[in-house]
C-alpha cells in the first residue's frame, strides 16, 4: 500500500497533463444540468444510471456513451462551464500547464458551429490563465473521412490563434494513422503541432506511422511499443513523448489489473512517459487518481514521480525557457520534500 506521504506528494508536485479529452471530462452531474438548461431529454432516468453505464468493455463500447454524453453541449456557455470544472479540478491536482484536446466534429455534425466550441473552450482557459497555462489541440474523428477532417481544419482556420495543434482520436483499429497523411501534412504547412493516439488498441505497426506518415511530435497512449524492440529503441533515442493514461488502459481492458501496467518498465527503458487522465469523468478519475493508481500498483517512488513530473514538461509544447523555469520548479520541490 502506498503511503500518504507519497500519494500527498503525488498531488501536491507541479505537473503538466497532456492527453486530456475536454468531453471527456464532463461529469454526469454536468451533463444533466446542461440537459435541463437546454430542455433535452436524456435516455438515462438519474444521474446514478448514467453513471452506472460507464461499465466499458473495449474502446467501442465507450465511445458510444461518450458521443451520447457531448450531445448536450449545445452553446457558448455549456462549452465553457465543462472547460471551467476540467480546470478547476486539473488545478486541483496541481496542474501547471494542460493541452486539451477537442473534437469539434462531434459537434459539428450536431449542427454545433465552429466558433461555439472554439470559443466557448478558449475563454474559459482564458478566464483561469493567472492560475494555470491551458492551450488547445484540435482533434479529428479518425472513424471519419480524411475529407471531412479537411473540411473541419477549413472551418477552424479562421480561429487558427486560438489552437496550437492537431490531433488524431477516435476508434484506432481499422483506422490506421496513414489514412489522413495529406490533411496532417497540411497542418505541419501551417506550423501547427502534431500528435497521434496509436498503439492504445492498435498495433504498434500505428505507432511507426504515426511518425513515419504522419511525423508526429508526441505519441498519444504508445503503450503497445514495447511489442516491438526496435520500434521501443526508436522512441527511446529519439526522446518521442508517450501520453499513457493509466485509468484508461485499465478501465478500456488493454490491461487486465494495474499491476500489469508497462509504465514503469517503459520508464526503464529510458522513454519519454507522461501521466494522463484521459477521460477523467469516464474513467475513475483526474490526474492525481492515475498517478495514485499506477504508484500504488507499481510500487513506485519519489524518484519515479520527480521524473514523471519533469518528464510532462519536457513533452509540452512550451517555449525552451517556461519549460525550463516549469523544470526547475519540479526539482526544488523535490528538493524541499527532501530537506
Amino acid at each position: 500500500m502506498m503511503s500518504s506521504t507519497l500519494n500527498k506528494l503525488l498531488q501536491e508536485m507541479p505537473k503538466a497533463e497532456l492527453h486530456i479529452h475536454i468531453e471527456g471530462s464532463l461529469q454526469p452531474e454536468r451533463i444533466f444540468a446542461l440537459a435541463e438548461r437546454n430542455h433535452l431529454t436524456l435516455a438515462y432516468p438519474s444521474i446514478d444510471a448514467l453513471r452506472a453505464a460507464y461499465a466499458f468493455t473495449d474502446l467501442q463500447s465507450f465511445l458510444d456513451i461518450y458521443y451520447a454524453g457531448a450531445s448536450v453541449l449545445l452553446t457558448e456557455q455549456d462549452f465553457y462551464d465543462m472547460t471551467t470544472d476540467y480546470l478547476e479540478a486539473a488545478l486541483a491536482d496541481n496542474v501547471r500547464h494542460t493541452e486539451i484536446f477537442f473534437d469539434p466534429q462531434t459537434h459539428t455534425a450536431r449542427g454545433v458551429a465552429m466558433a461555439t466550441v472554439i470559443n466557448g473552450i478558449h475563454n474559459a482557459c482564458l478566464a483561469l490563465a493567472d492560475k494555470i497555462s491551458a492551450k488547445l489541440i484540435l482533434c479529428f474523428l479518425r472513424h471519419l473521412s480524411e475529407e471531412d477532417a479537411f473540411a473541419t481544419l477549413e472551418a477552424a482556420l479562421p480561429y487558427r490563434d486560438k489552437f496550437i495543434g492537431v490531433g488524431l482520436d477516435s476508434s484506432e483499429v481499422g483506422n490506421p494513422p496513414e489514412k489522413f497523411s495529406r490533411v496532417f501534412a497540411r497542418c505541419r504547412e501551417l506550423g501547427l503541432h502534431i500528435v497521434a493516439h496509436a498503439g492504445e488498441e492498435g498495433p504498434p505497426a500505428y505507432i511507426h506511422t504515426a511518425l513515419d506518415d504522419l511525423q508526429v511530435e508526441r505519441i498519444d497512449h504508445g503503450v503497445r511499443c514495447l511489442e516491438d524492440a526496435a520500434l521501443t529503441a526508436r522512441l527511446a533515442q529519439q526522446q518521442i513523448p508517450l501520453t499513457v493514461c493509466p485509468l484508461s488502459n485499465l478501465k478500456l481492458r488493454v490491461v487486465q489489473d494495474m499491476r500489469q501496467h508497462n509504465l514503469r518498465t517503459l520508464l526503464e527503458k529510458g522513454l519519454l512517459v507522461t501521466i494522463n487522465s484521459d477521460d477523467p469523468a469516464y474513467f475513475g478519475g483526474y490526474l492525481h487518481a492515475n498517478f495514485s493508481a499506477v504508484f500504488d500498483a507499481l510500487q513506485m517512488d519519489s524518484s519515479h514521480a520527480q521524473q514523471l513530473a519533469k518528464n510532462s514538461f519536457q513533452a509540452a509544447f512550451l517555449p525552451d525557457d517556461v519549460k525550463a523555469r516549469y523544470l526547475a520548479e519540479v526539482d526544488a520541490f523535490f528538493a524541499a520534500q527532501a530537506a
